[in-house]
């Protein structure tokens, strides 16, 4: 009796080891199922992830490109502008040079009269100043006894001022200020008094 059960025991270790290997085979053969689906998935996420990469590689391109084209042509543009800003100005200032022209062929006259000439050229003068005036250009107001303003006035020189009162202020303006628009395009060259 004792190799009867022993003979089963070993029977059912038998079956019982059978069992497990083929649990562990079932098991082995799952993982293996599980692993090539995960390389799968993995193997499809690496192709997204790649798609998905030339995909913003091609819109950087393309961005870049266009910024690109967007400078060259603001450039341009710029370019352009700034050759013809002063179109408007010489086209206004062309009547002028023309009286000037018609001017120097009264002075070739032998029966010219100064005050004629004189007149004349105070009419040019007159019309060069409106027009100037016209595209923004203003002359700066000043006269002797004001204060020095290094925004608007250049000292030449600082003499010893003639009154008391003129000490650190403008006593003489050698040129004219210019303002085009509110921005100072010419300092007043002045004097100082110290």
């Amino acid at each position: 009796m004792k190799t009867e059960n022993i003979e089963e025991q070993e029977s059912q270790n038998t079956e019982e080891i059978a069992a497990e290997e083929g649990t562990e085979q079932q098991e082995v053969q799952h993982k293996s199922e599980d692993s090539e689906e995960e390389k799968s998935e993995e193997t499809d996420e690496l192709t997204k992830l790649q798609d998905e990469l030339t995909e913003n590689k091609d819109k950087y391109l393309r961005l870049y490109s266009e910024f690109d084209n967007f400078r060259r042509r603001t450039a341009k543009e710029k370019l352009d502008l700034v050759q013809t800003a002063t179109e408007d100005l010489m086209i206004a200032l062309i009547p002028v040079l023309d009286d000037f022209e018609r001017a120097e062929k009264s002075f070739d006259e032998k029966e010219t009269d100064i005050k004629a000439v004189k007149d004349g050229v105070n009419l040019v003068h007159n019309k060069f100043r409106k027009i100037l005036e016209q595209k923004g250009l203003l002359v700066m107001e000043g006269k002797q006894g004001m204060d020095f303003d290094p925004d608007f006035h250049e000292a030449i020189t600082q003499i010893p001022a003639p009154k008391k009162n003129l000490k650190g202020k403008v006593v003489d303006i050698i040129e004219k200020g210019y303002l085009l628009k509110e921005k100072v395009v010419r300092y007043a060259k002045v004097v100082i008094g110290n």
